[in-house]
């Protein structure tokens, strides 16, 4: 247990991001394979923006490698091109 007055702040502080971090993080990954289900090649370079704008913010936030994201984006931006 923390015993500065600090630490304990930064305890809690430490929790909440967790949480909130969890929460982009599944919404991306909800959101990756709702477009990998997608067969409609309309509809998904409708989706493909909102979820490429998801990747780069956790990217920015650093609760995802630059590199990850990149690959994912790459990835999805093929799958997308291909349907």
């Amino acid at each position: 247990m923390p015993s500065h007055k600090s630490s304990k702040k930064r305890v809690l502080q430490d929790a909440k991001i967790r949480l909130r971090n969890r929460y982009y993080k599944k919404s991306a990954r909800t959101a990756i394979q709702k477009l990998r289900e997608m067969s409609d090649k309309a509809e998904a370079q409708k989706y493909l923006p909102k979820v490429v704008s998801m990747i780069d913010k956790l990217a920015k936030r650093n609760t995802w490698h630059n590199n990850k994201a990149s690959n994912l984006k790459s990835k999805l931006t093929t799958f997308v091109n291909g349907l």
